[in-house]
Formats: C-alpha cells, sequence, structure tokens
C-alpha cells in the first residue's frame, strides 16, 4: 500500500496559526515541561498539606497538562510541521 504524500493533500494541512504555534514551541527546551509538571506536583502536595485541598486539586492538574504540551514540543521537534510548497 502506497501512502499519498500530505503535500497533495492540502485538506489535511495545518494552518497558518498551527504553523507559527509549531514554530515558536519548538524554540522551548523540552525539559520546561517536565520541571513544569514536577512543579505543579510539588506546588498541589504544599497546598494540600497546608489545608487548602481545593487550591491543590487545581494545581495539581495542571501536572498532565505540562505533559502533553511537552509530548507536543518533543512531536513537533522530531516531525516538524507540515510541509510548506514554495510560493504557497
Amino acid at each position: 500500500m502506497t501512502r499519498t504524500p500530505r503535500m497533495d493533500r492540502p485538506e489535511h494541512t495545518e494552518g497558518q496559526v498551527a504553523r507559527t504555534i509549531e514554530q515558536q514551541t519548538a524554540k522551548l527546551p523540552s525539559d520546561l515541561f517536565l520541571w513544569a509538571a514536577g512543579a505543579s506536583i510539588v506546588g498541589s502536595l504544599l497546598l494540600h498539606f497546608s489545608g487548602k485541598e481545593h487550591q491543590s486539586l487545581f494545581v495539581g492538574q495542571w501536572a498532565p497538562t505540562f505533559l502533553i504540551l511537552g509530548l507536543y514540543n518533543k512531536l513537533v521537534k522530531v516531525a516538524g510541521s507540515d510541509p510548506v510548497k514554495i510560493g504557497q
């Protein structure tokens, strides 16, 4: 089975906004998101042990978000954005 290149299928290409976001996020170091997730977990624990359970849950729920953003960052760095034809 042959695979059609993405450039031949314009309905499956990224828009200008996504391309710009990918270019900017690729500049960030990948471990930044890991540190942010760790800080969220530590902050959540500190808030929990200080008796602020509601705030603790809010801060703790950011950890998976940071990890997913880190995964997105790594995918953009490894796979890149959609190829752009010259003249588009």
